[in-house]
C-alpha cells in the first residue's frame, strides 16, 4: 500500500510539472525584415506577444534549428548584433542552445522565458539568421547548378520534372541569388528509394519565390518519378556584334550579372570560339581577329579567360578562371568570324602528316583541319595541367612521350591559353589514357600554332603503349593549399601559381569567399579568418589579394581578384584560415573527429571534457527525462525498503517456521552423519566419531559456503575415545537472523527465539522450530525413528525452550 501511494504521489506531482511547462511555451516563429522569407531577426511569440532572441550563445546548430522548423533549409549563417535591425516589445529567449537534432526552439536549451528587458537587456543584440531556404540545387560543383530539391520540414526532397518549364527555373536561379536559368534538363534519373515532392510547381516568371508559385498535386496523385536540373549562371547569353548588329561574326559580348561587357582577347582560341558559333548557330568558327572590332566602352571588358575543349553546348559551361587575371589592354577585345552556315558541321581533316607552318597548304586548311580537332589536358585538377588528349576523327587520343619535352609542352599550354610550360610530364604522370595513341615522336619548335602541326610520325602511328603518355603543367595551372604542423583544414592559404607556392592575402575575406575556399579544400562548408595569429618567417611571394567570390562561383579560381602580384600584401596580411572541417593530420577523412564534444589531454594528463555548453540548463526533453528518471529512481527506493520491511517482518512471525529449518537444520542434517556412524554401542557420542560442524557462511543450497570450523578435524581418527569429556564444543551455526539477535532488534515477545549460553555449547530454540509435536517429524539433526533421538545428554528445558548440551 506504502509502495502504491508513492507512486500516485509522485505521479502526480509529474503531471503538475508537465503541465506548467507545457503551458510556458512558444507559440508561434518568425523571420522579420530580411531580403526574403528564410532570413531575417527571429521572433517568437510568447503569451499572445511577439518578442525577440537576445543572442549571447547564438551560433549555427540553433539557428539550424530555426530555418528547419519555418522549412527554410538548413542555416547559412547565425547573425548576431541586431543584423536585421532592432525589434521591439518584449525579448523573450536569452541564452538559448540547440543541438542540430532538435525539431523545435522550444525544445532547445535556454533560461526562463521571461522580459528580459527588466534585466537591463536591449534590442541592440537582437538574433537572427540566414537559412538556404524552402529550394536548392544539389550534386553540382556549387550552389547554382544541380538537382533542384525542396525541403518537407525533415530532408530534402527532389522536384519531379513534370510541367516543369523555365519560367519555374527562372524563379529558382533567382530565389538562390544564382542569376538567371540558361538551361534545365528532365528525367534525370533518382534512387528508386528517393520520393519526390508530391506537388508540381506552376511559377510564371515574376514570383519572389518557388514558395509562392502557383502548385496543384500532380495528376491522379503519381508524380513523375524523373528530377530536374537546373543550371544557373551570371553568364546568361553571348551575341557577335558588329556595326551595331548583332549577326555571326563581331566583337564577342556576354551578358554578365544584368549588364552587356566585351570578352578579353587574352587566351581567347579557336576552341572558345567554335563553341561561340556553335551555340548562335552559326556553323564552326574561321578565324578570331583580335580587336577588329573593336567598341568603345573598355571599362566594361570583361576579363575572366574561358578554357573551352570545344565540345561543349554554351560558352557557360565552359572552364572559367577570374582569378588573378590582370586587366584587360585598351581595344584587345575577343573577335570571331564563323562560317554562318548554321547546318555546317566540322570538316574532315587530311590524315597526313602536317605541312610545315606557314606553308601554302597550312594555310588553306587553317580554318579547317585544325579547328575541327581539339585539345586538352586531364587528371591534372585543372584546365591548365594534367595528361594531353586530343579529339582526331570523333575519338579522344593520347601522345606518346618519345621525344617529349618543353618545346613541345609549350605549344600545348600556348594553344589551350594557359601560358608558358612549366613541365613535359613522361610515363603517364596523370594516369594512363584509353586507345587510341594519336601521335609519336614530336618534334616541335615551340612556336607552331596547334600541336598537331608539329612534325610527327603521322595520326596513329607509333610504337608506345598507354604507360607512355605524356603531360604537361603550364604557368597559369593553380592548386590551393593549407600550411599547417598538425592540422589538415587550418593553416596558412598558399596558392601555387607559375611554378611557386606563395601565400593569399586575408582581405577582404567575406563569408562566401571562405565558404568557396573550404569548399574547394574538401573542408566544410564555412570558415574563418583568424588575425590573430603571429606572423610566419621566411621569404615566399604574396601572390593575390582583394579576391571576391560570388554564390555563382564554383571554384575558387573562378572568384575576381587583383591581378597576380609577388607582393600583393604585407607580410602581416597572409591569409591564416580555419574551416568547419578541421581536423588533426592523424585523423581519417572519413572519421567523426571534424565535430560535437571532445576530450581533450590536460596539462597535468587527465582527460579533461570540453566545455559544456548547456551547464545548468536544460531543455523540455531533457527536463522530462531528468524528473522521469528522478521519479524511477525514488519509486525503486520505495520498493526497495518496503520489501526489506516485509522480509523483517516475516521473519520474526511464527508461522515462517520453515524458513530456519531450510536455512540451519538441513544444511546441518546434510552435515552430520547417520545415526548408525555418529552412536556407539553405550548411545554415546565419541569426539571420533563427530565431523566438527562448520561455519555457516550463506543461504545456498550446495556446499560451497560452508568452510570447516577452525582447528576442527575433517575426517575420524583411528583411535575413537569412549568419553564425552573430550568432545570439542560444537561452534554455534550462525542463523540468517543472528544479527538481529546481537543488535537487539527481534521483534517484542520474540526474545527467547534463540539463546546461546555463556559458553557456546547451548543452543536453545523456540519451541515452534525446535521442538514440534509428534504429528510432526523433527528432521534437522537426526534421520532415525519419530521419538528417538538417540541422545542421553539432549535435555528438554522449560515448555517454551528447548536446550541441547554438549558437556
Amino acid at each position: 500500500m506504502g509502495v502504491r501511494m508513492a507512486l500516485n504521489l509522485s505521479l502526480q506531482g509529474l503531471c503538475v510539472l508537465l503541465s506548467t511547462m507545457v503551458a510556458a511555451q512558444i507559440t508561434e516563429l518568425r523571420l522579420v525584415n530580411g531580403s526574403h522569407r528564410c532570413e531575417g531577426r527571429v521572433e517568437v511569440k510568447y503569451k499572445g506577444k511577439w518578442g525577440t532572441v537576445y543572442d549571447y550563445r547564438w551560433y549555427l546548430q540553433a539557428a539550424d534549428v530555426v530555418c528547419k522548423q519555418l522549412e527554410c533549409g538548413h542555416a547559412i549563417d547565425a547573425r548576431r548584433d541586431a543584423y536585421f535591425g532592432r525589434g521591439v516589445g518584449p525579448i523573450w529567449l536569452v541564452n538559448t542552445v540547440c543541438k542540430g537534432t532538435k525539431p523545435t526552439l522550444n525544445d532547445c536549451s535556454h533560461d526562463t522565458l521571461q522580459d528580459y528587458r527588466s534585466l537591463g537587456l536591449s534590442h541592440s543584440r537582437d538574433a537572427g539568421v540566414v537559412c538556404s531556404g524552402f529550394v536548392r540545387l544539389a550534386g553540382g560543383d556549387g550552389p547554382c547548378l544541380g538537382r533542384v530539391e525542396v525541403h518537407s520540414g525533415k530532408d530534402w526532397v527532389p522536384l519531379s520534372d513534370g510541367n516543369f518549364t523555365l519560367l519555374t527555373a527562372q524563379v529558382i536561379c533567382a530565389e538562390l541569388g544564382c542569376g538567371k536559368a540558361v538551361s534545365f534538363l528532365g528525367d534525370m534519373s533518382i534512387k528508386e528509394s528517393y520520393r519526390v515532392w508530391p506537388k508540381e510547381f506552376q511559377c510564371k516568371g515574376h514570383e519572389p519565390e518557388l514558395w509562392f508559385c502557383h502548385n496543384e498535386s500532380c495528376p491522379g496523385d503519381a508524380c513523375h518519378r524523373g528530377a530536374v536540373q537546373v543550371f544557373c549562371s551570371v553568364y546568361t547569353e553571348v551575341r557577335l556584334m558588329k556595326n551595331g548588329i548583332s549577326q555571326c561574326e563581331g566583337q564577342v559580348e556576354m551578358h554578365i550579372s544584368g549588364q552587356w561587357k566585351t570578352l578579353c582577347a587574352s587566351h581567347w582560341n579557336m576552341a572558345n570560339a567554335n563553341v561561340v558559333c556553335q551555340q548562335l548557330g552559326c556553323g564552326v568558327a574561321v578565324s578570331t581577329p583580335k580587336g577588329a572590332y573593336f567598341v568603345e566602352g573598355g571599362d566594361k571588358i570583361w576579363e575572366a579567360r574561358f578554357h573551352c575543349s570545344g565540345a561543349e553546348s554554351f560558352l557557360w559551361n565552359c572552364p572559367v578562371t577570374a582569378l588573378g587575371i590582370p586587366s584587360c589592354t585598351h581595344g584587345n577585345t575577343a573577335s570571331v568570324i564563323c562560317s554562318g552556315n548554321q547546318t555546317q558541321v566540322l570538316p574532315q581533316c587530311n590524315d597526313s602528316v602536317s605541312e610545315p607552318e606557314g606553308s601554302a597548304a597550312s594555310q588553306e586548311s587553317a580554318a579547317t583541319c585544325s579547328d575541327s580537332r581539339q585539345l586538352r589536358l586531364v587528371d591534372g585538377g585543372g584546365p591548365c595541367a594534367g595528361r594531353v588528349e586530343i579529339l582526331h576523327q570523333g575519338s579522344w587520343g593520347t601522345i606518346c612521350d618519345d621525344s617529349w619535352d618543353l618545346s613541345d609542352a609549350h605549344v600545348v599550354c600556348r594553344q589551350l591559353g594557359c601560358g608558358e610550360a612549366l613541365n613535359a610530364t613522361v610515363s603517364a604522370h596523370f594516369g594512363e589514357g584509353s586507345d587510341p595513341i594519336w601521335l609519336d615522336d614530336l618534334e616541335c619548335t615551340g612556336k607552331e600554332s596547334h600541336i598537331w602541326k608539329c612534325p610527327s610520325r603521322g595520326w596513329g602511328q607509333h610504337d608506345c603503349r598507354h604507360k607512355e603518355d605524356a603531360g604537361v603543367i603550364c604557368s597559369d595551372f593553380l592548386k590551393l593549399r593549407v600550411v599547417s604542423e598538425d592540422q589538415e583544414c587550418a593553416g596558412w592559404l598558399e596558392v601555387f601559381y607559375n611554378g611557386t607556392w606563395g601565400s593569399v592575402c586575408h582581405s577582404p575575406m567575406a563569408d562566401i569567399t571562405l565558404s568557396i575556399i573550404c569548399r574547394h579544400l574538401g573542408c566544410g562548408d564555412s570558415g574563418t579568418v583568424s588575425d590573430s595569429i603571429v606572423p610566419r618567417e621566411g621569404s615566399r611571394p604574396r601572390w593575390v589579394d582583394q579576391i571576391q567570390c560570388r554564390k555563382t562561383d564554383s571554384s575558387l579560381w573562378q572568384c575576381p581578384s587583383d591581378p597576380w602580384r609577388r607582393n600583393s600584401c604585407f607580410l602581416q596580411e597572409e591569409a591564416y584560415i580555419s574551416c568547419a572541417g578541421v581536423r588533426p593530420r592523424s585523423c581519417p577523412t572519413a572519421a567523426a573527429c571534424t565535430g560535437g564534444r571532445t576530450s581533450l589531454q590536460s596539462p597535468a594528463g587527465g582527460i579533461r571534457q570540453g566545455p559544456n555548453l548547456v551547464r545548468g540548463i536544460f531543455s523540455l526533453s531533457e527536463m522530462l527525462c531528468f524528473f522521469l528518471g528522478a521519479l524511477l529512481f525514488l519509486v525503486l527506493v520505495i520498493l526497495v525498503i518496503q520489501m526489506y520491511r516485509w522480509r523483517a517482518k516475516r521473519r520474526a512471525l511464527p508461522s515462517f517456521e520453515d524458513v530456519p529449518n531450510e536455512a540451519v537444520y538441513e544444511e546441518i542434517d546434510y552435515l552430520v552423519a547417520t545415526k548408525e556412524d555418529l552412536l556407539g554401542s553405550t548411545g554415546a557420542l565419541s569426539d571420533d566419531s563427530v565431523t566438527k560442524l562448520p561455519y555457516y557462511t550463506g543461504d545456498g543450497e550446495d556446499n560451497t559456503d560452508f568452510q570447516p570450523a577452525p582447528g576442527s578435524r575433517a575426517q575420524k581418527t583411528d583411535a575413537p575415545s569412549e568419553d564425552y569429556d573430550n568432545v570439542e564444543e560444537v561452534p554455534v551455526p550462525e542463523a540468517p537472523f543472528a544479527s538481529w539477535v546481537n543488535e537487539g532488534e527481534l521483534p517484542p515477545g520474540e526474545e527467547n527465539v534463540v539463546r546461546a549460553s555463556p559458553t557456546g555449547s547451548s543452543l536453545q530454540f523456540s519451541r515452534g522450530i525446535a521442538g514440534p509435536g509428534k504429528e510432526e517429524a523433527s528432521p534437522w539433526l537426526l534421520q532415525g525413528e519419530e521419538g528417538d533421538p538417540g541422545y542421553d545428554d539432549v535435555e528438554l528445558n522449560a515448555p517454551q525452550t528447548s536446550t541441547m548440551v554438549f558437556s
